[in-house]
């Protein structure tokens, strides 16, 4: 999460009309706009080597591989969020025509830095949770080869597996394929 809100308050509807004209990305969570800070190119290089990745061993799936610039809407219409990478193997849900929010995320990927690690670990990803679709969420450290891989399980909760080292590799357990951690962090530890 970033600075100060930009507004007191607004609705949904105001939110999403003011984001679509706009240059720079805000989330939205109940009434109130939060601007987002640029990223490190440590930032960076993680989210687009993992939406890389992912993509290229996801091609031939049913499944689709969006950057940040896809925005994710939590059921509660209260809350539109910009994940670092997002992935769907269904067909994908949109809020309305325009096809800029997407509903029904299985996989999602936020790469933490030191100004959004608390929020990302914590408030984000217990909003993420309300979405029905939602079953896998990776935290990549941006300074080391460092994961955290969250599973949901059959009873609501979720499974967390840490992943450290370059010589290691993640698995996924909702789309079929694994990313080795040098691949993740190629030119970034350099």
């Amino acid at each position: 999460m970033s600075a100060a809100p930009k507004v007191k308050y607004l609705t949904p509807e105001e939110y999403l009309a003011i984001e679509r004209q706009s240059e720079f990305k805000s989330e939205y969570i109940d009434g109130v706009v939060y601007s987002m800070a640029g990223g490190s190119p440590e930032h960076s290089l993680v989210s687009a080597n993992v939406t890389g990745e992912l993509h290229f061993q996801l091609k031939i799936s049913a499944c689709r591989v969006f950057n940040s610039d896809q925005r994710v809407r939590v059921p509660s219409k209260r809350k539109y969020l910009y994940p670092d990478v997002t992935v769907v193997c269904d067909q994908p849900q949109f809020a309305d025509d325009e096809k800029d929010v997407l509903l029904n995320p299985l996989l999602i990927v936020e790469v933490l830095s030191d100004s959004t690690e608390k929020y990302d670990r914590r408030r984000k990803f217990f909003y993420y949770q309300e979405i029905e679709s939602f079953r896998e969420y990776l935290l990549a450290d941006q300074n080391s080869p460092l994961i955290q891989h969250f599973i949901k399980q059959p009873d609501g909760g979720w499974l967390c597996t840490r992943i450290e080292g370059l010589d290691k590799t993640i698995t996924f357990s909702t789309v079929n394929c694994s990313i080795a951690l040098s691949d993740i962090y190629a030119k970034v530890l350099s």
